[in-house]
């Protein structure tokens, strides 16, 4: 539309012609919204919102004498306030660049007054310090031109050749190389000590590894071997258990033999020698009885009958012993003590007869207490008759 203006948003509109602005001010401020403003009659300008910068690289003296080169950085721009456009207005409309120009000269002059009072150490530990103090300082004399600053940076403090700073910083430099040298080489050493652990490791899994492989080689020899031999192992050991039970069955036909040969040998022979034995025993107490007999005249008839009789008597009793199976414990002696068992035997008979009978003398017979002594060894198996 004709005569109508609207500002930017980061603008303001000054109007100038016509009735006066704030404060009496020659012309009137209009932000966020557009006025109609008359040709011919009015007059308009626009001065800037935006944000500025202003760069200051500054010489400045310390506390202790030391010059020093200080570059900082300060952004700021026109106050949103109608006073602060105002004024801003009547001093930068014309030429809106002076506005960083102007900044930087009054933020240069307020460094070197605070840095003239304080120590290099000071500006380099406390640098928000100085932009602290930079800004307090200034704040009214910009307020007054219109601008607000938002911040101030202090990018750099230089000594030039001095060698202050640097003098200052070689403990600090000093201290840091030392222990990033200790760093190094606890680093190197860890790193060292890290191959080395790794080094055995790898030679510990190796051992293991070979000491796993021979003891696999050898089951597997071992494996081979007794496999290789099972053929042999098993056929010997049939073997010898055929050898075995062929050598039981040796011995028991051998054993079953000797029984055999004692039954039919020893035993049969045994039994007639001890038949023969017991006749002849038999026959010398018959003639011993005779011969006492002949010395007896009151008793001879029926000595003689009786007499006659024991030879019948023994032989009935040895050939009982013919056909039998004697075990005959202790030898020749155990012979000689079953003859002498049969003729005292049949002694005893005789002496019971006479008694019976009440035959003469029979009280002079020896009693049963008073059976013969029988006398004789292993070696000739002879009885004594008493």
């Amino acid at each position: 539309m004709f005569g109508y203006r609207v500002p930017a948003p980061d603008q303001a509109m000054l109007i100038s012609g016509g009735r006066r602005g704030h404060g009496g001010a020659p012309f009137r401020v209009v932000t966020g919204h557009g006025k109609f403003v008359l040709p011919v009659f009015r007059k308009v300008r626009f001065l800037t919102l935006a944000m500025c910068e202003a760069e200051v690289a500054e010489k400045c003296v310390s506390r202790q004498g030391i010059t020093l080169t200080v570059r900082a950085v300060i952004a700021f721009k026109v106050g949103n306030d109608t006073e602060s456009i105002v004024n801003a207005g009547q001093r930068f409309l014309s030429d809106q660049e002076q506005m960083a120009v102007l900044t930087g000269r009054i933020f240069a002059g307020h460094l070197r007054s605070i840095i003239g009072s304080m120590t290099v150490e000071e500006l380099i530990t406390e640098r928000q310090k100085l932009a602290t103090e930079v800004l307090d300082t200034s704040k009214a004399e910009m307020a007054k031109i219109g601008l607000i600053v938002d911040s101030l940076q202090i990018q750099s403090i230089d000594d030039g050749d001095t060698g202050y700073i640097d003098a200052m910083s070689a403990p600090h430099k000093a201290a840091i190389q030392r222990q990033a040298q200790i760093a190094q080489a606890q680093a190197s050493q860890a790193s060292a000590e890290a191959e080395q652990e790794a080094a055995r490791n790898q030679a510990e899994y190796a051992r293991q590894t070979a000491v796993v492989q021979a003891q696999y080689n050898a089951e597997v020899d071992r494996a081979q071997a007794h496999a290789a031999q099972a053929g042999p192992l098993a056929e010997a050991h049939a073997q010898q258990e055929v050898l075995s039970a062929r050598t039981e069955l040796a011995q028991r036909a051998a054993d079953l033999r000797q029984q055999q040969l004692v039954a039919e040998i020893v035993k049969p022979a045994e039994a007639e020698a001890e038949r023969i034995r017991v006749v002849a025993l038999a026959e010398a107490e018959r003639m011993k009885i005779q011969a006492e007999a002949a010395a007896s005249h009151g008793r001879v008839a029926l000595d003689r009958m009786l007499i006659d009789q024991l030879p019948q008597i023994v032989k009935e009793a040895a050939s009982g012993l013919s056909g039998a199976n004697v075990n005959v414990l202790n030898g020749a002696d155990g012979l000689g003590e079953i003859a002498a068992g049969l003729v005292g035997q049949g002694l005893t008979i005789l002496d019971a007869v006479r008694r019976n009978m009440g035959a003469p003398g029979a009280e002079d017979e020896p009693k049963r207490g008073d059976e013969p002594k029988r006398r004789g060894g292993a070696d000739d198996g002879a009885v004594e008759v008493r």
